[in-house]
């Protein structure tokens, strides 16, 4: 039986008095989602995901992580993987924290490193159609960035499909925003790119009849987290990870 010790990696850790900007940084820079947030006995508070750290308009700020704290997904390390994601669709979080007895933070779980291995080792049951989420916000490619970085905020969305005349055209993303460097001319209200400008273009979709197999098989070969998806050349919903894992048998 494969462990949360298996897929255990070294993790960026913050405390509870460091500031927000301090992890914006570390989220710009580094491929985690999720930075976890020690308390004064260095045991696991939460964690805080990059939509938090967008959401401190100064680049400046005095403004620490503990107010942005939300629970987080945990394990220890002799946990089963499948216990282990399935902690961390309870929490909608991409990663879970891997701690000892005391809650101390050994290191974290990346549910991209386990999702591979958890649907080639169990059955997958229904279709897109029955697990997709139905309701999508959409953008348009000619909304300005300030716009998508308002509707980021508000909402708690990671990426929004981009569609122009009823068709999928793209897909923006929280990370493109802050890619694209364009983050302070977005929080400004200011700036001329568009979502046009930034979108990763090149999407891959799923149509709604697809069994929930194939979908989750596209996502581990694309190194996608979500898919679109279609019913002919209408966006019918949008279908990510743990909506995958939702359908295990």
């Amino acid at each position: 039986m494969r462990t949360a010790r298996d897929f255990m990696i070294e993790i960026p850790v913050l405390d509870c008095h460091d500031g927000i900007t301090k992890a914006r940084q570390l989220l710009r820079d580094d491929r985690f989602r999720e930075i976890y947030v020690t308390g004064a006995k260095k045991d696991l508070l939460g964690y805080v995901d990059i939509t938090d750290a967008l959401r401190v308009t100064a680049t400046k700020s005095n403004v620490t992580v503990e107010g942005f704290v939300k629970e987080a997904a945990g394990a220890g390390p002799e946990t089963p993987v499948e216990s282990v994601a399935k902690a961390m669709r309870e929490h909608r979080t991409d990663s879970a924290a891997i701690v000892d007895c005391n809650r101390h933070i050994l290191g974290g779980v990346l549910l991209s490193d386990l999702f591979p291995v958890i649907i080639s080792r169990n059955e997958l049951a229904g279709s897109v159609a029955a697990r997709m989420t139905k309701k999508v916000t959409t953008v348009s490619p000619e909304d300005t960035l300030p716009q998508v970085y308002g509707q980021i905020v508000e909402s708690g969305y990671c990426a929004f499909p981009v569609v122009k005349k009823k068709r999928l055209v793209g897909l923006i993303s929280r990370r493109d925003l802050i890619r694209s460097g364009a983050v302070r001319s977005a929080i400004a209200g200011s700036g001329a790119k568009t979502v046009g400008d930034v979108m990763t273009k090149e999407v891959v979709t799923v149509s709604c009849g697809r069994p929930l197999a194939d979908a989750a098989r596209l996502m581990v070969d694309n190194d996608v987290s979500r898919l679109p998806v279609i019913d002919g050349d209408d966006l019918v919903g949008i279908l990510d990870r743990h909506d995958v894992l939702a359908g295990l048998a």
